[in-house]
């Protein structure tokens, strides 16, 4: 049988040695390719065809969120599996939203981590156990409708950046919340601004507000 072809994008040495030395005793798995950057993830992915990308969120320049969604732009069959001590419910889901087919946490033991880097590499989605439970407890929280049918000229994306604005948070809060840079944050909101047909953010709270985004502030 072939080996399944594993990239890691880890800035942290230690760990990639770490995890090159777990996978590299495990029959069946073959690490192709290291990176420290989101960037250097993106490149090599696209270099080396790796069945799995181990990656973390947290890396310089481009974060592994980012680099997870070009990842799977280029190479839909990538099965990314995101491997970092981030457990908070945005992190999870911007990965989902990301195209991130498997999550798991740094302090996990390492059969959990090889039980997903398998699971996504037979083309499963697979999150570790306590990251299961959060998705379960998410999911069946009952939650207010949302006002989707508000302002359908938005993008989906352009929509959550309403929402977010609504709530009073920065955009700089909103890049890190999304997972994207503040060019990107200022490009959604100039193209809000420019659909709503407001002047300025204030103007686009109370429009925000008045249509029911915001309301949420926990």
């Amino acid at each position: 049988m072939e080996s399944t072809r594993i990239l890691l994008a880890d800035d942290h040495a230690i760990l990639r040695h770490g995890l090159r030395a777990m996978l590299g005793s495990t029959p069946g798995f073959e690490v192709v390719g290291e990176a420290a950057t989101g960037e250097e993830a993106v490149t090599q992915s696209a270099e080396l065809h790796p069945d799995v990308v181990l990656m973390d969120i947290q890396m310089p320049g481009l974060n592994g969120i980012e680099a997870t969604r070009r990842v799977v732009e280029r190479d839909p069959d990538a099965g990314v599996v995101i491997l970092t001590m981030f457990r908070d419910d945005d992190s999870v889901f911007a990965a989902m939203r990301a195209g991130a087919r498997g999550y798991v946490l740094k302090d996990a033991g390492g059969e959990e981590v090889l039980r997903v880097v398998r699971a996504v590499a037979n083309g499963e989605a697979h999150f570790g156990p306590e990251i299961a439970k959060r998705l379960i407890n998410f999911f069946s929280a009952p939650r207010p409708v949302a006002p989707t049918e508000a302002f359908p000229e938005l993008t989906a994306r352009e929509h959550e950046v309403l929402d977010l604005i609504a709530r009073g948070l920065s955009n700089t809060v909103i890049s890190r919340r999304l997972f994207v840079s503040p060019k990107t944050v200022r490009n959604h909101i100039s193209n809000i601004f420019l659909k709503l047909r407001v002047a300025d953010r204030a103007e686009a709270i109370v429009r925000a507000r008045e249509a029911g985004l915001g309301q949420d502030n926990t």
